[in-house]
């Protein structure tokens, strides 16, 4: 079972951010991402939202830093911890665009990419951007068709209900032969289309029992990836209910869980990740 992280200050919401991203930057976030790779942690993430509407971010914020440019910086900076999206939205893109720029984060990190991808939950962002709505779930199921025939290739081909594109060159293309793609959701749906076009299913706002249900509904087989979010930990202060949280989403499925770590400033967000790591290493061994 691999454990990564949710990346702090990347994305600050009301309630669930501790106070101290609020004015951290991307020192603090490059300090944590070189400890969680030097740690061994597998992944880190970054989510997108382009403009969030002022009465909508009391609820979910209005911070969330760019997938890709914060991504491709902390590549730089680190030298085998995977870069996750988790998720880029993708009605917001065409699949040839997502290709490309993620396509050339995979080969600037030498194959560290994992595409987290979602068909959106937010109206007014896609009414902002001029992104359809209401046939979001189609167009996100052609687009990961066309994805998987695009990522890795510089001569990509697709027809398909939404997506046309032949006689094209995308060149630089992913470094990975198969670059991994989990999908985002909280439906049956979604973890039907994880199961159909991707590799992995990140549910997110689910019980255990939610989780259980809609599990039951599909075989996931080996190889795919269940990827269930912790609550907030801290292992340092709470070393047993951290342990039981880990223990419960293993027996739920899980065979990643990223982790949200509770701490009171960058330096002490690494000395978490040091018990953290040494906790999911006893537990292996």
């Amino acid at each position: 079972m691999r454990i990564g992280i949710s990346t702090p200050v990347v994305t600050v919401v009301p309630g669930v951010a501790s106070a101290w991203e609020r004015e951290a930057g991307i020192s603090d976030i490059t300090r944590i991402a070189e400890a969680a790779d030097g740690l061994g942690f597998d992944y880190l993430t970054c989510s997108e939202h382009v403009a969030i509407d002022a009465d909508v971010a009391a609820e979910r914020g209005s911070t969330y830093w760019d997938p890709l440019a914060t991504l491709a910086f902390l590549a730089a900076r680190t030298t085998r911890i995977r870069l996750a999206t988790s998720v880029i939205v993708l009605g917001y893109h065409h699949p040839l665009g997502i290709a490309k720029r993620y396509g050339t984060l995979d080969r600037v990190s030498n194959g560290r990419l994992v595409l987290g991808v979602g068909i959106g939950s937010l109206r007014s962002e896609f009414d902002l951007l001029g992104a359809s709505w209401t046939d979001r779930g189609d167009r996100g199921d052609d687009a990961l068709r066309a994805l998987r025939a695009s990522l890795s290739t510089p001569n990509p081909g697709y027809q398909g209900d939404y997506y046309r594109f032949d006689s094209v060159v995308v060149d630089p293309c992913a470094v990975q032969p198969h670059v991994p793609i989990w999908v985002g959701g909280r439906t049956a749906r979604s973890l039907r289309r994880a199961r159909e076009y991707a590799d992995g299913w990140m549910p997110f706002g689910l019980s255990g029992n939610e989780i259980t249900r809609l599990l039951g509904l599909v075989h996931c087989g080996p190889g795919f990836e269940i990827v269930l979010p912790t609550a907030r930990i801290d292992p340092m202060s709470d070393r047993g209910h951290t342990q039981r949280q880990l223990d419960r989403l293993r027996d739920l499925g899980a065979t990643a869980i990223t982790c949200s770590i509770a701490a009171t400033s960058a330096e002490h967000y690494c000395e978490q990740l040091a018990i953290l790591s040494a906790m999911t290493t006893e537990v292996e061994s």
